[in-house]
């Protein structure tokens, strides 16, 4: 009997504590005090700083993780294969050296290169100061996998164009928006790119006082991260400021929007379909190759 009536409470606790979690204690900071430093990580040369804004319990597609940290001088990440998710090392200043199938360039951030399933990558800072660092991960299921080479690329040839796929987030790249709006949005990513559910990564500039208006999408999850600026997002009603460092997860079907405080609100957006079918209809539409197009709506007056 007390064994039925513990089940009992578990069961009828375990929803309450769900309804409990506000948006406000979804949404991650990043802050080198809740990094914890690593070396040799992949066999790489040096140390670095590493800490998780999102895990494989943060949605309930299959983005595995996202962290942030530091390289520090002298430090990387050694080569590494991927055969059943894929992954993408960005930086937001200085550079760093990028290995993708034993091919390495010099990269200047803010960049980044995916390493799509079945490949390998590494990265490396050859320069004597810290290079803010980040890394998202989706695989085909929520497991994650990884074979060490034992490689740690100091002193790798590089070739002046990388023989790799690269996006850059850099303001200049975004167009006015429409109709005068105050939502710029590019697509740095699109889904030909990945070999997984991921299906994009945007690049958004709302300007001060600006908003996105509310949208959801049934089939598709989203991870934002605060590049820079100030706002607030609201997700199914409820609202919350955010700032520079905040990430933000966004499930399926989750009505939300954005509005940029006194200061331009930079997001870095990861798009992950629920599945495979999804995300092959998404694909199948070319206007999400690129978000350009969408701008119109996105920017209509209200």
């Amino acid at each position: 009997m007390k064994r039925l009536v513990l089940a009992a409470t578990l069961l009828v606790c375990a929803p309450l504590a769900a309804q409990a979690q506000t948006l406000a204690s979804k949404i991650t900071h990043y802050s080198m005090s809740m990094t914890r430093p690593l070396k040799a990580v992949h066999a790489g040369a040096g140390t670095m700083n590493f800490g998780a804004l999102m895990t494989d319990k943060t949605l309930s597609t299959n983005l595995i993780f996202l962290h942030r940290g530091v390289l520090h001088p002298g430090g990387g990440i050694g080569q590494h294969f991927h055969n059943h998710c894929e992954e993408m090392f960005v930086i937001f200043d200085g550079e760093a050296e990028f290995t993708v199938n034993g091919r390495t360039s010099l990269l200047k951030g803010s960049v980044g290169a995916p390493d799509r399933m079945g490949s390998s990558h590494a990265i490396y800072n050859p320069t004597n100061r810290d290079v803010e660092w980040m890394n998202i991960n989706v695989g085909s299921s929520k497991v994650y996998d990884a074979f060490d080479l034992g490689d740690d690329r100091v002193g790798a040839p590089k070739d002046a164009i990388p023989q790799f796929v690269t996006m850059r987030l850099e303001k200049s790249l975004l167009k006015p928006a429409p109709d005068g709006g105050k939502v710029q949005r590019r697509r740095a990513l699109s889904p030909s790119v990945f070999y997984t559910a991921w299906s994009y990564v945007d690049h958004e500039l709302i300007q001060p006082g600006g908003d996105t208006g509310t949208s959801q999408t049934p089939d598709m999850s989203e991870a934002y991260y605060v590049i820079s600026g100030e706002g607030t997002v609201t997700v199914n009603g409820e609202t919350a400021a955010i700032k520079k460092g905040d990430a933000i997860p966004v499930d399926l079907n989750q009505a939300k929007s954005f509005k940029a405080g006194s200061q331009p609100l930079e997001l870095m957006i990861i798009g992950v379909a629920k599945d495979m079918a999804a995300k092959i209809a998404f694909a199948a539409n070319p206007a999400n190759e690129n978000r350009e197009p969408l701008l119109a709506t996105i920017n209509k007056p209200r």
